[in-house]
């Protein structure tokens, strides 16, 4: 079986939608298309340039969270340094190691660009940030073309680098074109699950099957973080989190794998081996469970449902 796959976002929590990429690959499917947006744009990125689901969870077991939050005396920071940086430079954490990583493992496939995996100038691969100055969503590469930039010679790992990019948490990316400056952020602002990317009014030759991370309800006062800087956190952690909540249950769900969370947020990048494992099982399980009750046809049946 071949389908097309959207990842949602979600920090490490996206060791969830590898588990259950792992579990559809076992089941001898094949992806054609490929989005995602912030963890979800470094797993479609991966894929999309030829990792299978299980170097992804060699990967995923053997990160190391820094290469999130770059050097521990950042993280040490006083809440008034903090507060500073956040201030100063619109966010308290740099980026730049985060796309040199992920450029490192896309090279090892021999790709750096866009255009090292499109066809006929069509890339497989979408991956969606937020530009806030223009106030709009992005989908990288297509609307490139709109700033002036050849969306063939973009490297994946800086649309991956503006994907991720959680607001406060991260620095925007600042994105030149034109003479002008816009501020990029995690496309989770604007879309966090874009199950909709690859859509057409036609009947659809090949399924779009959708990971979804199914978030437990988590209470700021839970993190037991009381300072300001955690609390804008948890504000834009929630944003993120519940992004489209209701509208992929009522919409979607018939082609979406809901994946428990089991707690973990957008924003927690220090966890176990034994969590990790725990969220890869998750997906592994959730995918399992998903393609016992999957028909193709209910879904040509439920899609042009929705178009009626």
């Amino acid at each position: 079986m071949i389908a097309n796959a959207v990842f949602e976002g979600g920090g490490m929590k996206g060791i969830g939608l590898i588990g259950a990429v792992c579990y559809f690959e076992k089941m001898g499917y094949k992806w054609n298309k490929f989005a995602g947006t912030s963890a979800g744009a470094v797993i479609a990125s991966l894929l999309a340039v030829g990792y299978r689901g299980e170097e992804l969870k060699n990967i995923a077991m053997n990160l190391d969270q820094n290469v999130f939050l770059k050097k521990k005396w950042i993280r040490e920071l006083s809440l008034i340094k903090k507060s500073f940086t956040l201030f100063k430079d619109k966010g308290i954490y740099s980026s730049d190691a985060v796309k040199k990583y992920i450029g490192e493992l896309i090279a090892k496939k021999g790709k750096r660009t866009f255009g090292d995996i499109s066809i006929d100038g069509k890339s497989p691969l979408k991956i969606i940030a937020s530009d806030i100055t223009k106030k709009r969503m992005m989908i990288l590469p297509d609307d490139l073309k709109e700033y002036g930039i050849d969306p063939m010679k973009f490297e994946i790992a800086e649309a991956v680098r503006m994907s991720i990019s959680i607001p406060l948490y991260f620095k925007p990316v600042k994105f030149y074109y034109k003479g002008e400056c816009s501020y990029i952020v995690d496309g989770g602002i604007l879309s966090n699950f874009p199950i909709w990317i690859f859509d057409t009014k036609e009947v659809p030759e090949l399924p779009t099957i959708g990971f979804k991370l199914a978030e437990d309800d988590i209470n700021y006062w839970e993190s037991k973080k009381t300072d300001f800087i955690s609390y804008l956190f948890d504000i834009f952690g929630t944003m993120i989190d519940k992004n489209e909540e209701v509208y992929v249950k009522n919409k979607y769900a018939v082609r979406t794998v809901f994946i428990p969370t089991l707690g973990v947020r957008s924003t927690e990048f220090n966890i176990s081996n034994k969590m990790r494992m725990k969220l890869f099982q998750s997906g592994y399980s959730s995918a399992e469970r998903f393609l016992h009750l999957w028909d193709f046809n209910n879904y040509i049946r439920d899609y042009l449902k929705e178009d009626m």
